[in-house]
Parts: C-alpha cells; structure tokens; sequence
C-alpha cells in the first residue's frame, strides 16, 4: 500500500515538473479526448485518467451501453479510507481493460495498474485504439447496416475518389506518397470540385520539408472547414505515421459519406 502510494505520489510530481514537456502526441490525444464533451477536462493525460472514469464515458460514446455503471465508482463514491479508495479505482481501471478486450483491443501486457500508475507506453497505446475505434464507430453510424468499417475499406474509397479524379492512388496509409500531403489535398479537391486554391499547394516529386508541412497544414485546414473531426497534426502527414495517416483519410471519408 505503502509503495502504490508512493508510486502516485512519484507520478504526480513527474507530472508537475513535466507538464511543458507534453510530447506532440499526448497532446493530441488530450485535445480529442476533450473535444468530446466529457464531463471533465484532461489536463494531465496520464494523472486525469487514471481513475478509469473518462475511458467509460468514451467507451460509452464509441459504443452506447457497452459499459455496466453498477461496477463503476464514481469521484463521489470513493471511500474515504485511503486503502480502500485505492482499490475502488483499481477495480475501476481494470474494468477498463476488460472493456478494451471486449472491444478487441489489443491489450497485450495491459492491465488495470498500468492504467492506475499511469504507464506511458501502454496507455498511449490504449488511447490511440479508443480513438481509432472512435472515428471507426462514426463512420459505422452513416453506413445503413451499421457494419464495421475496415481501413481497408477507407483505403479503397479513397483510391477510388482519387483514380476518379484522375490522381495517383495511394498503396497504403504509409505510402511515402502521403508526405507532401498531395493525395490528401487532391482527395479534398475531389470530394469538393474547386474547394482547393491549387496556387499555394506546392507540387513536385522533391519537395522540402517546409513546403510538405504547409501542404499538410494547408489540407488540414480545408478539411476541418468541410467539418472532417481531423485530431492528428501536420506532423504526422511529413513523417507519415500510419495510423494518425489512417484517421485523416477516415475523417475525409465520414464527410464524404455523410
């Protein structure tokens, strides 16, 4: 007991020391995690979550009475003895991890301390597949049999807009193509005939770091206008990582469908 509480104590005074030093990707995740109305805001990612009380309202949102509140304590119904609270938010934290399973997570070395104690790698990993199963759901509402959406299906829509359109499709979500942010802006433009100012897009097979990130800003701001819910950064289109790649192409397509 002793050492969990120590354990938190470590935590929250990392936190404190830390706070400027919020990786691009914690902040990301804290920005979408608050962009959805929930009843209280993340400051701190891994200290204001660590209660499991914001992943049920999310798993909630994602998947409407997925989660059994009679298991669930609340900020006012912990106990009042130290060891007891504690463990009222243990239990909490691995009810968590029971819904991720249930929602086919992957939740391999996953458990409910980890979530509790804030451990970095293991939560990121769980909010990355919340938010990925979130766009997911929001595109599952617009199809009329409610099926789930695979990427391999936002991949195939997209190449279709795309050879529609006369433009080069992309082999996959971590095509080098998607550095320069030209099939995002040329997808944009396809969806939406002459929304796309062509005379400060930069084109080119060569083009410098600087003028792919002012692509990829530059689409990220005309998609946003088209209402796309786009949470990853720039960054993520010039270093093209897959999977922030992944939610940019399917918030095209929640647009598109709806």
């Amino acid at each position: 007991m002793v050492k969990r509480l120590c354990s938190n104590f470590s935590l929250l005074s990392a936190l404190d020391n830390d706070v400027e030093k919020e990786t691009r990707e914690e902040t990301m995740f804290r920005n979408w995690m608050n962009s959805l109305g929930l009843s209280r805001k993340v400051n701190w990612l891994y200290l204001d979550t660590n209660e499991g009380l914001i992943y049920f309202q999310i798993f909630d949102i994602i998947q409407p009475g997925i989660v059994n509140w009679s298991r669930v304590k609340k900020r006012g119904e912990f106990s009042s003895m130290v060891a007891r609270a504690e463990m009222q938010k243990l239990e909490n934290c691995n009810y968590v991890v029971e819904l991720a399973k249930q929602c086919d997570f992957v939740t391999i070395g996953l458990q409910g301390s980890d979530i509790r104690e804030g451990k970095k790698m293991l939560v990121l990993g769980l909010v990355w597949q919340l938010m990925r199963a979130y766009t997911l759901s929001l595109l599952r509402k617009l199809k009329p049999d409610g099926t789930p959406i695979a990427e391999k299906d936002i991949l195939a829509w997209a190449n279709k807009k795309l050879s529609d359109a006369g433009k080069e499709p992309i082999k996959s979500f971590q095509d080098s193509a998607n550095r320069s942010s030209l099939p995002v802006v040329h997808l944009i433009n396809s969806m939406r005939s002459g929304v796309i100012d062509y005379s400060i897009v930069y084109t080119g097979s060569d083009l410098t770091e600087e003028e792919c990130m002012n692509n990829a800003k530059y689409a990220f701001t005309v998609a946003r206008r088209l209402k796309a819910p786009i949470y990853a950064l720039p960054e993520d289109m010039t270093e093209v990582k897959q999977k922030m790649v992944m939610t940019v192409y399917a918030s095209l397509m929640l647009v598109d469908m709806s």
